[in-house]
């Protein structure tokens, strides 16, 4: 019987950074399939890939093992949301249209089972630095997509690959929570529970840390799923309790 809800992040299929990009994939797949048959619904909460583009009639190549498994758990009945992150912005019609994955640009605040939650990759939640607001407006900006579009994919697949690599070191450095006050979702969250507190749980991800946090009005926690990066790491919900674990694969 599928009665869990899973939430999942920053896995980044694909970057050049990883030592065995084919091996960490098969990790991936083996705990998909691992769920397979509890699963009722799975949330990619942003940055699956590390880099995607879709030209007209042209989709990057490699995925083919993680593309292929959300098929089969799409066409099995599982429900599969993808949130948009910062990694995987361009999105477009291709995965929902042949796999049947359903597509979120942006947060969304919906009832799972009785319970409310807000959902977000979170890189475009509170208040962000000024170089990083400027690069998400330009990346979003359809007509710098439409001119990057032009630009022939032998070119821009290794620049978008060598950003990525030169935008943080995850082979060397482990993100560390760094305390309740200095921490930007926890800011939010709060400020969003003054004036909805109606929220049971806030998912986000983006920071590749692992947090559950109680956010203090005896109801709401806050979640940061963590990556596959470091931790391997995933939410499921029961219907009753939200969890935050390691997968053992």
């Amino acid at each position: 019987m599928r009665r869990h809800t899973y939430f999942i992040s920053d896995l980044h299929l694909g970057a050049t950074y990883l030592k065995n990009p084919k091996d960490y994939e098969r990790r991936v797949v083996k705990w998909l399939r691992s769920i397979k048959d509890d699963a009722k619904a799975i949330y990619l909460m942003g940055d699956i890939l590390d880099y995607w583009f879709e030209y007209r009639s042209v989709v990057p190549r490699g995925y083919t093992r993680f593309l292929g498994t959300l098929a089969q758990l799409v066409d099995e009945g599982v429900e599969v949301y993808w949130f948009i992150g910062n990694h995987d912005i361009w999105i477009f019609d291709y995965l929902p249209e042949e796999i049947g994955v359903k597509v979120i640009d942006g947060y969304q605040v919906k009832e799972i089972d009785g319970k409310r939650f807000f959902l977000s990759h979170g890189d475009g939640l509170g208040e962000l630095k000024p170089g990083f607001k400027l690069i998400r407006a330009v990346f979003r900006n359809k007509l710098c997509q439409k001119m990057f579009s032009a630009i022939h994919p032998r070119w821009t697949v290794p620049l978008a690959h060598r950003w990525s690599s030169h935008s943080r070191n995850f082979s060397e450095e482990l993100p560390v929570f760094e305390g309740k006050e200095k921490d930007p979702f926890i800011a939010f969250a709060q400020g969003y529970i003054s004036k909805d507190d109606a929220v049971d749980y806030f998912v986000l991800a983006h920071r590749h840390i692992m947090l559950d946090y109680d956010l203090g009005n005896d109801r709401t926690r806050l979640i940061v799923l963590g990556d596959w990066i470091h931790h391997f790491s995933y939410a499921v919900f029961d219907g009753e309790k939200l969890s935050l674990l390691n997968a053992e694969v």
